[in-house]
């Protein structure tokens, strides 16, 4: 079964995160809605500017689509199929790192943050050790292990969200 793509959104990180042979991660890319595997799926196919390889990336289509309206979002409650909790985070630190962060890079953050809350239930003290399923989101983890305290995670995305909403944290 192909992975569930949520949102296009999600689909683009999951691309801009896989880079070519050659070590590019960007490419033109076009897409198309196709049957696979018995599902609807999106399918995203370009060749890289570095050394002209075609990519494609196919991914499962949710059965309800979801149209994001203004605020970035990648996805509905459940947590991601195509990253895991650390690919999460460290995406939400590439954007809030930025120098100088712009507002679209503080929303992406907070987003980011948001899907690594997806994956554990409310009550759990932190992000379970399963849940990391990829060597570059283990390594997220184990270089700081406390990050994925939810009480931490819900305290950084406080502080991000306060920025959006043009209060100091």
């Amino acid at each position: 079964m192909l992975p569930l793509a949520r949102t296009p959104s999600e689909a683009h990180v999951f691309m801009d995160l896989h880079p070519c042979v050659c070590g590019e991660t960007s490419f033109e890319r076009s897409s198309a809605v196709v049957e696979a595997e018995g599902d609807l799926a999106s399918v995203y196919r370009g060749g890289c500017p570095s050394c002209g390889t075609t990519r494609e990336f196919r991914f499962r289509l949710p059965e309800r689509p979801l149209f994001p309206v203004g605020a970035v979002s990648y996805g509905d409650e459940r947590p991601s199929e195509l990253l895991d909790p650390g690919e999460w985070l460290a995406l939400a630190d590439e954007h809030a790192q930025r120098t100088p962060a712009t507002r679209g890079d503080v929303a992406i953050a907070v987003a980011a943050l948001e899907e690594v809350l997806k994956f554990g239930p409310p009550d759990a003290e932190r992000i379970s050790d399963e849940a990391f399923t990829t060597p570059r989101g283990r390594a997220v983890r184990d270089a700081e292990p406390g990050r994925f305290r939810r009480s931490r995670l819900e305290a950084v995305l406080g502080a991000y969200r306060g920025l959006l909403d043009g209060r100091r944290s």
